[in-house]
């Protein structure tokens, strides 16, 4: 078989999608508007599930690469009230079904397991089109164009990809984090990082929460959230650090000090992350030769599950190209009917949460995670 394959998008889900062509030998390039690996940060932790994540990076033959990377300890979780009061404190046995890496070191782990020259960097796409019998033109930046047999939309929330296939676009969820972090925290921030732990911590209250992971080298990553407009954010200046450092942590007013120090403390700059979903249940009818994967496809609040679903809709879109070949819509119509049906599941747990009491609910989903 060889069908050419035309990947937008060299995040988690897109490299897994190519890895595991070019394990089937189907052909594969990969388009991406960064101009290298490095150009920019990827980044925190992932937690990889058993049932998702792993699935998918087996599919690519990459599990011992992938436990070489894991960081140990990092399953721990410690859930907070606002005054610093320890409500559930688990340690990270070794037995859990979610070990922790860094985002850019899995990455890196899937771009070295490609052949060279897969990934063509700094070709951001300005727009697609459909030119008959299910080819569609990419055309770029720079000018240039590429006409391919099958089209993958691996790019992400803002993909230029989907409008082939629904008019669905993201809109705010109501939510934004303001991410920050602490770096050589034990020496630095020895208050902060003794009530983080050795894993990930979450303070949670309706409408405001706190949570942190201990990364590689002793750093605190943390995400503060806020239930706010974009109006509301709109009128912090984030380009005054300090200013905007102590306008968030005024929302957290009363708060554990070695909580707020979250805020206050940051190494860096504060960066507003607005969260944005597509609607619930998002899905098309079946366009011949195009299909989406990951947060193109089902983007929602983060969960936990984005990254781990990307991959896992990355491996089995292969899986169902090698299954089918030279019947490109089959394999097209087997990864749609069992994706849909996948990433709705998620929706309705976050659907769930959002009716009910934020803090209450996220303690419970995490007490039954972690046992």
């Amino acid at each position: 078989m060889t069908t050419d394959v035309t990947i937008i998008g060299a995040g988690l889900g897109g490299l897994v999608l190519a890895r595991v062509l070019h394990l089937r030998g189907i052909p594969a390039t990969v388009y991406e508007a960064e101009t290298s690996p490095s150009a920019r940060s990827q980044g925190g932790m992932l937690d990889i599930h058993d049932y998702n994540g792993q699935l998918a990076l087996r599919a690519a033959g990459l599990t011992d690469e992938f436990r070489g990377l894991v960081l140990a300890g990092r399953q721990a979780l410690k859930v907070l009230d606002p005054d610093g009061t320890v409500l559930l404190d688990k340690a990270d046995d070794g037995t859990g079904g979610r070990p922790e890496v860094q985002r850019g070191d899995l990455r890196r782990m899937l771009l070295d397991s490609l052949p060279a020259g897969t990934v063509r960097w700094g070709h951001k796409v300005s727009g697609t089109r459909a030119v008959g019998d299910g080819r569609h033109e990419v055309t770029f930046a720079d000018g240039g164009t590429v006409v391919t047999g099958l089209l993958v939309g691996a790019d992400g929330a803002w993909s230029r990809v989907r409008p082939l296939l629904s008019a669905a676009t993201p809109e705010y969820t109501g939510k934004s984090v303001v991410e920050t972090y602490l770096f050589d925290a034990p020496a630095r921030h020895p208050a902060v990082a003794k009530t983080v732990g050795g894993g990930s911590m979450i303070a949670p209250r309706p409408g405001r929460e706190i949570f942190a992971h201990r990364e590689k080298d002793d750093t605190l990553h943390a995400y503060v959230g806020l239930a706010e407009p974009l109006d509301w954010f709109a009128a912090v200046d984030f380009t005054d650090a300090a200013a905007a450092a102590a306008r968030i942590a005024a929302e957290f007013d009363g708060w554990a000090p070695e909580l707020t120090a979250l805020i206050t403390d940051s190494d860096v700059p504060p960066a507003l992350r607005p969260l944005y979903a597509l609607p619930a249940g998002h899905r098309w009818d079946r366009v011949p030769g195009v299909t989406l994967i990951g947060d193109a496809a089902h983007l929602s609040a983060p969960n936990g599950e984005g990254a781990n679903l990307a991959m896992l809709d990355g491996a089995e879109l292969a899986e169902a190209l090698a299954a089918h070949p030279g019947d490109v819509e089959a394999a097209l119509t087997a990864y749609e009917q069992a994706m849909f049906p996948r990433a709705a599941e998620v929706d309705m747990f976050e659907q769930a949460e959002a009716e009910g009491h934020p803090g209450d609910e996220m303690i419970a989903a995490l007490g039954s995670v972690f046992g």
